[in-house]
């Protein structure tokens, strides 16, 4: 096994079968969450302008991945008592750390696509 996959040690191992860990790479994986944490980068945003940002994305599946990226500890809710109502979404600390591997991926997907589509017209 790869070494760092079996980092027996550490208290969690995403490699491990059981690991509750890997329920945080499903979070952090999915292509939806990933672009919600970038669209929340430069500050707060409300519901629409998220559902902007992240082209594509509907309001059932926006509503399910803001809950789960809130449950999770990375993005906080907030609801101001107005009328209209109003809730803004803002990465927590703990999301905003998750921002570098989160830009590596999108760049490395930027950098390497074309290599990727080209494999995928060969097979």
């Amino acid at each position: 096994m790869v070494e760092f996959l079996s980092m027996t040690d550490a208290p969690w191992n995403p490699a491990a079968r059981d690991c509750p860990s890997r329920d945080l790479f499903t979070t952090l994986g999915d292509r939806w969450n990933m672009l919600i944490l970038l669209s929340l980068e430069p500050g707060p945003l409300r519901n629409g302008e998220i559902q902007s940002a992240v082209d594509g994305i509907s309001v059932r599946v926006l509503s399910q991945r803001l809950s789960a990226l809130a449950a999770d500890g990375l993005i906080t809710r907030t609801a101001f008592p107005e009328i209209p109502p109003r809730v803004v979404y803002e990465l927590t600390d703990l999301g905003r750390s998750a921002l570098p591997p989160v830009h590596a991926l999108f760049e490395w997907t930027v950098s390497h696509m074309s290599d990727v589509v080209e494999h995928r017209e060969v097979t």
